[in-house]
C-alpha cells in the first residue's frame, strides 16, 4: 500500500518518468559509443548481440541481487510464473534488443531516437484493444497521426524532396519499438501477481543470456575490455535495471496512458545527447520538425482529458 501511495503521486510520477526517459535517451549515444570502444564493426551483428546480452544479463543480476537483499523471494516461483518470465525475457529483452542493436548500427542516433518513439503510439493502439478503460478517442487518434507524420519526415532528405528508409536500420528500430510495447503490456500483467523488481530482473537476465547464446553461436565475440569500455558497459547495465524497474512500477499502479505521456521526452533527450556525444547534426529543419511533431503526438496520444465533473471537484477543493 505504501508503494501504491508513492507511485500514484503525480509529482513523483513526473520525476521518475522523466528520469527513465533521460536514461533511455542516453542509451542511443552510449550503445553507438560502445560499438567503437569494443571495436565492433558495423557488419558484425553476432558481436553486437553478445554486447547487448552482456549488458542485460548484468542488469538482471543486479536487480535480482538487490531484490534478494530486500527480502524478496527470487527463487520461490511457480512453474507457470517461470514460463511467463521466460516469455517476457524473450519479448522484452531478446527480441526487442536484437532488432534495436542491429537497427541502431545502421542509422544515426538522432533518427533512432525519433523512430523509436513509435513505441508510444503502438502502446496506445494496443491498449485500445486490451483495456476497457483505455480506449482510443479523437485526441489519441490525432496524436498518433501527428506522431507518425513526424516519424515519416525524419526519413526525408534535408530539402524534404527525397525519402530514405533502410529496413535494417530505421525499420528494425520501429519493430523494436513495437516489441517494447507488447513487452510492457505483458509485463504489466505479470506484476499484478509478482514483485516488479523480480519480474524485471528475470526478464533482463533471461533475455540477456539468450542474446549472448545467439551471438556466440553465430561467431560473436566481445574482447576489447578497457577501463572506459567496462565503465560504459556497467552504465548501460545500470541504466536498464533502474529504468525498467521504475517504469514497470509506474505501470503497475497507473494506467498506461498517464505514464506513457512522458515518453515524449525520450526522443528529445536522445536527440540532444546524440548531438553532444556523437557530434550528430540536429539543426536540420527536418529533424526539428520531426521532433516537434513526434513529441506533440506522444503528448496528445497519452494526455488524459479532464472531465467537467473532475474540474468541479478540483475547484471545490481549492476554495
Amino acid at each position: 500500500m505504501k508503494d501504491k501511495k508513492i507511485f500514484t503521486d503525480k509529482k513523483f510520477i513526473t520525476i521518475i518518468a522523466t528520469l527513465c526517459c533521460l536514461l533511455w535517451g542516453s542509451a542511443y549515444p552510449a550503445v553507438k559509443s560502445g560499438y567503437e570502444l569494443f571495436n565492433i564493426s558495423t557488419g558484425d551483428i553476432p558481436s553486437k548481440l553478445v554486447f547487448a546480452g552482456y549488458r542485460f544479463s548484468i542488469a538482471g543480476l543486479i536487480l535480482l541481487v538487490i531484490a534478494q537483499r530486500y527480502g524478496k523471494k527470487i527463487f520461490n516461483i511457480s512453474k507457470k510464473n517461470t514460463l511467463d518470465l521466460f516469455y517476457l525475457g524473450i519479448i522484452q529483452t531478446t527480441l526487442q534488443y536484437l532488432f534495436f542493436y542491429i537497427g541502431l548500427a545502421n542509422t544515426t542516433g538522432v533518427k533512432s531516437s525519433i523512430m523509436n518513439s513509435t513505441a508510444t503510439f503502438s502502446s496506445v493502439i494496443l491498449a485500445h484493444y486490451i483495456y476497457k478503460n483505455d480506449k482510443l478517442n479523437v485526441q489519441k487518434t490525432v496524436g498518433c497521426v501527428v506522431g507518425f507524420i513526424g516519424v515519416m519526415i525524419v526519413n526525408f532528405s534535408s530539402d524534404l524532396l527525397n525519402f530514405s528508409f533502410n529496413f535494417s536500420g530505421e525499420g528494425f528500430i520501429i519493430i523494436a519499438a513495437f516489441v517494447f510495447s507488447v513487452g510492457a503490456i505483458y509485463g504489466k500483467k505479470l506484476t499484478k501477481s509478482m514483485d516488479v523488481m523480480v519480474v524485471t530482473g528475470y526478464s533482463l537476465f533471461l533475455g540477456g543470456v539468450i542474446l549472448v547464446f545467439i551471438g556466440v553461436v553465430f561467431g560473436g565475440r566481445v574482447y576489447h575490455f578497457t577501463t572506459t569500455s567496462s565503465i560504459l558497459l556497467i552504465y548501460l547495465a545500470l541504466l536498464s535495471s533502474v529504468a525498467f524497474s521504475l517504469w514497470n512500477l509506474l505501470l503497475k499502479y497507473n494506467k498506461v496512458g498517464p505514464v506513457s505521456v512522458f515518453n515524449f521526452l525520450t526522443p528529445i533527450f536522445g536527440v540532444i545527447l546524440s548531438a553532444i556525444f556523437l557530434g550528430e547534426n540536429i539543426f536540420e529543419y527536418k529533424n526539428i520538425i520531426a521532433l516537434v511533431l513526434v513529441s506533440s503526438g506522444i503528448w496528445m496520444a497519452n494526455k488524459e482529458k479532464v472531465s467537467n465533473h473532475q474540474n468541479i471537484v478540483k475547484v471545490k477543493k481549492t476554495v
